[in-house]
């Protein structure tokens, strides 16, 4: 993988977390979590997209790294 792409990934993955962590402090993930026990699914997966895209992403940037 390429440095750019592993670079871009690693940042889309940060911005998912980010978001993911403000949606998880929503209104609406407050109240399916009284109700469920959980947060909503969009938080969910914005959290797990999160943190493949920046596992990715990092281990491209060391791979690349490496290989230079």
């Amino acid at each position: 993988m390429n440095r750019p792409i592993s670079l871009a990934l690693l940042i889309g993955g940060i911005v998912l977390i980010i978001y993911g962590i403000s949606a998880s402090e929503s209104f609406g993930s407050d109240i399916s979590r009284f109700f469920t026990g959980s947060p909503t699914d969009k938080t969910i997966w914005l959290l797990i997209g999160g943190i493949v895209a920046a596992a990715v992403g990092a281990s491209g940037m060391v791979r690349g790294s490496k290989s230079n």
